[in-house]
């Protein structure tokens, strides 16, 4: 099934007037650009992913590194998408919302991009998916060119990303459980454009 954006498209889920700074845990889901498998792929139920799949997960390992008051926590790689749990466990967060733009070709904050407005040394959810975003392009590109990995359509990543707030340690489990099964439902997964199942979000 081809991917048809004025059918199937992301809406934001967001909840209107919640503080996305405060001390709890996300489960985030970022898709690629019109759901292409860019990835690896998916064969009795297991992910064989590719080297631009391998380099996706290596930077999500870094960002215990960039942002110290958070913990990576379980994440997986799909051939066109990438969910992981992310916990702030360091001090009250405070930004920006996601955006790419925001960020240099090296990883830096880009303070020409912030509009005039004084940057808070804390990032937001939005700040930390972004620099994630960012990087993985970045790096992506540099393999299309120097190692021919398959170009993609404008962007790597969908514009926006799903997140929800985790709220208690049993739905913790329950999310890790989920993310270590998603390879045995790739073929029913509504991210996996060969299925039938796959529809919008919502």
């Amino acid at each position: 099934m081809q991917y048809n954006p004025k059918k199937h498209y992301r809406r934001s889920l967001r909840l209107k007037g919640y503080d996305y700074s405060g001390i709890n845990a996300y489960f985030i889901t970022i898709c690629t650009q019109n759901r292409e498998c860019l990835f690896g792929d998916a064969a009795k139920v297991k992910i064989r992913l590719n080297d631009a799949g391998v380099m996706v997960f290596g930077w999500w390992n870094e960002l215990n590194r960039k942002f110290p008051a958070i913990e990576t926590d379980s994440a997986i790689v799909m051939p066109n998408h990438f969910r992981g749990i992310i916990n702030n466990v360091g001090a009250t967060l405070c930004g920006h919302p996601d955006d790419i733009n925001r960020y240099d070709n090296r990883g830096g904050y880009n303070a020409d991009s912030d509009n005039g407005h004084p940057h808070r040394s804390a990032p937001t959810l939005g700040d930390i998916v972004g620099w994630f975003k960012t990087m993985t392009t970045n790096e992506y590109i540099r393999g299309v060119k120097q190692y021919k990995w398959r170009p993609f359509p404008g962007k790597l990543w969908q514009r926006n990303y799903y997140e929800h707030i985790i709220k208690n340690e049993k739905e913790i489990n329950a999310i890790r459980e989920y993310i270590l099964r998603n390879p045995y439902k790739w073929d029913v997964d509504t991210e996996n454009p060969d299925t039938e199942n796959f529809k919008q979000w919502g």
